[in-house]
C-alpha cells in the first residue's frame, strides 16, 4: 500500500494501489470469490433439477478445485505470519494448519472424484474421512483466523473470524447458500494485512 501520509490531508483514507495487494491477501480474497462462482455455476447447473456432468458443472467444480487448494496456501501464509507474531503459540498454530491441510486434501479428494468418475469409482474417499474431512478444514481455519485476529499485532479485525463461522454456516446449512457464504468469507478476508506495514490498529 503506498500513502502519502505528510500531504494526506485529515480524514481523507489513504490512496490505495496495486502493491497493496500483497501475494498472501491475494490469495486470501481470491479464495473466496472462486467459491461465491462456484457457487453461482452450482446453482445455474441445478436449474434442470439435476446435478451432474456439464459445462457448470465441470467449470464451477474447477473453481471449487482452486478455491480448496488457495485456502490451502492461505493457511500455509497465515502460519508463517503467525509464527512470527507469536511464537509460544506454536502448537496451536501447527495443529490448526496440519488441521486445515488435511481437510482441504480431502476436499480435493472427492472434486477429482466428481470431476473423473473413474477416479471416484477406483478410490472413493473412505466415509469416516468424508465425514471429518470438513470439519478439520472449516475448525483448522477458524483457529487461524481467531489467531490472526487477538494475536498483536492483529492482522484481521475481530469480526473477521464471526463472519467467516457464519459462512461456513450456511453451507452446511444448504449448498444453495455457497455463493451467500463466498460473499461473507470474502468480507471477512478482505481486511486482511499481513504486511508488518499495514497491521490492525490495535486500539
Amino acid at each position: 500500500m503506498t500513502a502519502t501520509n505528510a500531504t494526506r490531508p485529515v480524514g481523507v483514507p489513504p490512496r490505495v494501489t496495486l502493491r497493496a495487494l500483497s501475494p498472501l491477501r491475494l490469495v486470501a480474497v481470491t479464495a473466496p470469490v472462486l467459491l461465491l462462482l462456484y457457487g453461482i455455476l452450482r446453482l445455474a447447473d441445478g436449474l434442470d433439477g439435476d446435478h451432474g456432468p456439464g459445462w457448470a458443472w465441470n467449470t464451477g467444480h474447477s473453481l471449487f478445485l482452486a478455491s480448496i487448494v488457495l485456502f490451502a496456501a492461505l493457511a500455509v501464509g497465515l502460519r508463517r505470519v503467525l509464527l512470527a507474531d507469536g511464537p509460544r503459540l506454536r502448537a496451536l498454530t501447527d495443529i490448526a494448519t496440519g488441521a486445515t491441510l488435511a481437510g482441504a486434501a480431502g476436499f480435493v479428494w472427492v472434486i477429482l472424484g466428481d470431476l473423473f468418475a473413474g477416479l471416484a469409482d477406483a478410490a472413493p474417499l473412505p466415509d469416516p474421512l468424508f465425514a471429518v474431512g470438513p470439519l478439520l478444514f472449516q475448525l483448522g481455519l477458524l483457529t487461524l483466523l481467531v489467531q490472526a485476529a487477538t494475536v498483536r499485532p492483529r492482522r484481521l479485525p475481530r469480526w473477521a473470524p464471526p463472519v467467516t463461522f457464519v459462512g461456513f454456516a450456511a453451507i452446511a446449512v444448504n449448498l444453495d447458500l455457497l455463493p451467500v457464504a463466498g460473499a461473507l468469507i470474502f468480507a471477512a478476508l478482505l481486511p486482511l494485512r499481513p504486511d508488518s506495514a499495514a497491521r490492525i490498529a490495535t486500539r
